[in-house]
């Protein structure tokens, strides 16, 4: 028996992709076909994708050529299979001729001419670019800007932003920069929020209110009853309304959660979160207090994120204590958040005016894991048990911290009209009574 193997994403499956499996089944007599696992897409940079890997399977599936179907999930994995299943034929499109001869050493490799005409980039191609307007005065504009270049189907209508200060100096005299909000609506299909959180509702209303979908800097309102009244908007007009936090796209970090529920490391006991940058907040020149977020708005939607997600929302009992600025007793310099739970504790520190190491430590019943500063943006992190020799770490590529696959998502939720949001509404609950709290000076304790 010859057995022949390919790989492919097989994303919005085709005719050409048809065409290559037959040719590829006739080569042998078994026909292994690997479908690439969304998060080793990822890895590649293949961040277009379209379809889940489940929907992909089923697609080759249904085509009833591929005597077996596998997953693909790391780099070397070919030479594995190859190994594994004692294959006799690798083979893969023209396109990538010479890329894999390296695999010559272990079976005969063949590049098969691809169908001419069809492609799934072009079909991926032909849906409408959704126009996104961008809102906010924020450093983070110039990366939504220039990650969204990254994004297939994405296109970027303007820019609504009082302060050029924020913007790079490829930016502050662009034609995209306009000072109508209305006039940024009305050219737009999405908006991504930056403004400061007071101003959210505000913007978000209008928005949904004309049928635009919002991915929104988290938090998206700073009381509970605003956010009830967004989402019930959003609901209404069939809308889009997404938090934005891009730490929970990045690579790393969502491995590292789920081989935190996989009971890599026992129970949780205890999990520390820091977030901090030193701001010299008396010395501003070119930006308002009023603009200015807090240190609690600005940090504490990251921070809360592993907590949240790996010990959920309903804890027992909260402490928060904050150091406030100086004549601003809306603006925390530094906070402290402790939470309970029945069976772990969460300690959580943010700050804009206090240095700390930026560090997250995960505690279980068997090991830990480390995440060195600054977590939030990170690419690596280590396993840890008693014995040192258990050790393992584990590293991934950061790009676009994490911005451009929360693009993806905030597209590919506009696309199905669900929700493709790695952070769901309990999260966004949860966070937006912390802060209402805070405003209100509710069980908080001024040091």
């Amino acid at each position: 028996m010859v057995k022949v193997i390919t790989y492919g994403t097989y994303d919005l499956l085709h005719y050409g992709h048809i065409r290559l499996l037959e040719r590829a089944k006739a080569l042998g007599d078994y026909l292994i076909v690997g479908v690439t696992a969304d998060n080793f897409d990822r890895a590649r940079g293949k961040i277009n994708v379209q379809q889940s890997l489940i929907e992909r399977i089923d697609a080759v599936k249904a085509t009833g050529i591929a005597d077996e179907i596998i997953v693909e999930e790391y780099e070397g994995q070919k030479i594995d299979d190859i190994k594994r299943y004692n294959i006799d034929i690798f083979t893969v499109g023209s396109d990538w001729v010479g890329k894999f001869d390296y695999l010559k050493e272990y079976c005969k490799v063949v590049y098969l001419e691809r169908t001419q005409g069809v492609s799934s980039s072009e079909l991926r191609s032909e849906k409408r670019d959704v126009k996104l307007g961008v809102v906010g005065e924020s450093f983070l504009v110039n990366k939504i800007i220039h990650e969204g270049g990254f994004v297939n189907g994405l296109s970027i209508s303007g820019i609504y932003i009082s302060d050029r200060f924020f913007l790079s100096d490829s930016l502050a005299d662009s034609s995209l920069i306009t000072d109508n909000y209305d006039e940024l609506l009305k050219n737009s299909d999405a908006i991504y929020v930056l403004s400061h959180p007071r101003e959210h509702f505000s913007l978000i209303e209008q928005a949904l209110s004309q049928k635009k979908h919002v991915l929104c800097e988290s938090p998206i309102a700073t009381t509970l009853h605003d956010w009830q009244t967004l989402s019930q908007i959003a609901t209404k007009e069939h809308c889009v309304l997404m938090d934005g936090i891009k730490t929970a796209y990045s690579l790393a970090y969502y491995h590292l959660i789920l081989l935190v529920k996989s009971g890599r490391i026992g129970d949780i006991v205890s999990i520390d979160a820091t977030c901090t940058s030193m701001e010299d907040l008396n010395k501003r020149k070119h930006e308002k207090m009023s603009t200015a977020w807090n240190s609690l708005c600005s940090w504490g939607p990251i921070a809360l994120l592993p907590v949240f997600q790996l010990l959920g929302t309903n804890y027992k009992y909260r402490y928060m204590a904050s150091r406030m600025m100086e004549n601003h007793d809306d603006f925390d310099e530094f906070t402290n958040i402790v939470f309970v739970y029945d069976h772990a504790v969460a300690n959580v520190k943010v700050g804009k005016a206090v240095k700390s190491e930026g560090e997250l430590i995960i505690s279980g019943t068997k090991g830990y894991i480390y995440v060195p500063a600054p977590w939030w943006k990170t690419d690596y992190f280590e396993l840890r048990y008693e014995n040192p020799a258990d050790n393992k770490r584990y590293f991934y590529q950061l790009e676009g911290e994490g911005i451009r696959y929360e693009l993806v998502s905030f597209l590919k939720s506009i696309a199905s009209n669900k929700s493709f949001s790695y952070v769901d509404q309990n999260y966004s609950e949860a966070v937006i009574r912390l802060i209402e709290d805070f405003y209100k000076k509710k069980n908080l304790i001024i040091i």
